[in-house]
């Protein structure tokens, strides 16, 4: 039997501008899951990429003084730096420019074409260039100087007349409302649920699929004076990485998605125009769309004006990039805004990793290698408090993929340092400093308790912060066949040989 699939993909990122920590965030919590999933051996492929067409690249280009395409290449370029510098797994980088995609999304504007979905017509309405989005006058509203704006966004909106092509979009109102009545989980938190069951219950007006006023797009099919939509464009890259139309090549059974992660701002594009496009193509929708909140920066909201834009990288070059990763995911409960400050950052640094789980680590290591031979001390009988300790530490794997299943990182960790709290509170207790000079074969059943639970604490947070948790698996002995959760079925073996341990974390001093 072939091992269970999971397919998770972040949001193509939109290249008018360049990577900030909103992105890392995302990029982040998909590796995560993505890890967590392999860990549990299940045949994970994960997606992400850039977006790539669309008004506002094409302006964003053209202010650049370059053409579109060494627009996008650049930037996405930067993309893929900030994937690979903050350590993401991801087993595809799509892009919307590329000949596979553009095949992909006219194969799929002909399906809903030929199944009766896309009718030609004229648009007039609100639309705003920065969210690429068309707003219903009552979405929008007027500043006191006179322009008008999404209410959601901000961004200003246009009245806008030209020849389109629309999508029956309200045609898939009780089909939709049947899908989440069916699926619960489809969208995730609770109250984007609750948003997008408001929406469509408040009535579905069909959807313009295709501009003439710019030619920066993948032509539609047999009338090439239209571009279409940027986000039935982009939407379809879910699609396309698993070899859309054909679906008979090697990742074609990764469809359905299993998660879709996305931005607040983009939750209606997932979780009410892309299953509509999907059920009028025939093809199942994705099981799940869970929505995030935004990072705010000292209190204040991203913005170019202010300037405050985070690009994560010289924080990873400074602080180190599992101390970053780490921040991102323990910070706030994911679903909720969060707010970034450096001085959260360092706090997170130096009282979690290097106070907490750093220094039970060294102490543990450092006091095997000098007083236990450098192995693993052979294990005597158990007391009570090493049952406890030991106990607690194997019901953590079990809480840990609940919470990575709710999609809930902060729990997750939040488990993980009750264990390193109690292992910590342990060793103060047992003494084995003490007890080197009276009871070394107890001293030796400690320190093998204190280095099972840290091969257990190793393991499973191994998604979250993937190279220092490599380190400290290589200073217990635990080789690369021996890091997945169903390797912590068999107990430490006694007498295997441990480098030097070397800290994980360093503290951070900030000068004044």
């Amino acid at each position: 039997m072939s091992k269970q699939t999971f397919y998770i993909t972040t949001p193509i990122y939109y290249v008018n501008g360049a990577p900030h920590l909103g992105h890392a965030y995302t990029s982040t919590a998909a590796d995560a899951l993505a890890r967590w999933n392999r860990l549990e051996g299940r045949d994970v492929f994960f997606l992400t990429g850039t977006d790539e067409h669309g008004q506002k690249v094409e302006a964003a280009a053209r202010a650049a003084g370059v053409d579109p395409q060494e627009f996008t290449d650049r930037v996405s370029a930067d993309f893929q730096d900030m994937a690979k510098r903050m350590n993401i797994s991801n087993d595809d980088f799509i892009r919307t420019t590329e000949p596979r995609h553009k095949a992909s999304a006219q194969a799929l504007w002909r399906k809903l074409q030929e199944n009766g979905a896309i009718y030609l017509g004229k648009y007039e309405g609100w639309y705003a260039v920065r969210d690429e989005a068309f707003y219903d006058e009552e979405e929008t509203a007027l500043k006191p100087d006179g322009t008008r704006i999404a209410t959601a966004s901000g961004a200003e909106v246009k009245w806008v007349v030209e020849p389109s092509y629309f999508f029956k979009l309200s045609a898939f109102q009780d089909k939709l409302l049947a899908y989440y009545e069916e699926n619960p989980g489809f969208i995730a938190p609770q109250a984007k649920r609750n948003e997008i069951l408001s929406f469509v219950r408040g009535g579905l007006n069909d959807l313009s699929i295709s501009r003439t006023s710019f030619s920066w797009g993948i032509p539609v099919p047999g009338d090439e004076k239209h571009v279409m939509y940027v986000w039935l464009d982009a939407l379809q890259n879910y699609l396309t990485a698993c070899g859309y139309p054909e679906m008979n090549g090697p990742r074609a059974h990764y469809w359905p998605a299993s998660l879709h992660l996305v931005g607040k701002e983009i939750i209606r594009f997932h979780a009410v125009y892309w299953p509509a496009f999907l059920m009028a193509a025939g093809m199942p929708c994705p099981e799940r769309v869970f929505s995030h909140g935004w990072w705010t920066v000292e209190g204040e909201k991203m913005s170019k004006s202010l300037g405050n834009f985070i690009d994560v990288r010289p924080l990873v070059d400074e602080l180190g990039l599992d101390q970053v990763r780490y921040f991102l995911l323990r910070e706030v409960p994911f679903g909720n805004d969060g707010d970034f400050s450096r001085k959260a950052l360092i706090g997170r640094i130096n009282s979690d990793l290097a106070n907490g789980l750093g220094n039970l680590a060294q102490r543990t290591l450092s006091f095997i290698g000098k007083n236990a031979g450098g192995v693993v001390p052979p294990r005597g009988v158990l007391h009570e408090a090493d049952n406890v300790l030991l106990e607690l530490a194997a019901r953590l794997p079990e809480k840990v993929k609940g919470a990575m299943s709710r999609i809930a990182f902060h729990e997750a960790l939040d488990e993980t340092w009750k264990v390193i709290r109690a292992a910590d509170a342990y060793i103060d207790h047992q003494a084995p400093w003490t007890l080197r000079k009276t009871d070394t074969d107890r001293m030796n059943t400690v320190l093998y308790v204190l280095a099972s639970v840290l091969r257990v604490v190793g393991i499973v947070l191994q998604p979250f912060m993937p190279d220092t948790m490599a380190k400290l698996l290589d200073q217990l002995g635990q080789g690369a066949d021996a890091r997945q959760l169903a390797a912590l079925h068999t107990p430490l073996a006694e007498g295997t040989p441990l480098p030097a341990p070397a800290g994980l974390f360093p503290r951070v001093v900030e000068v004044a």
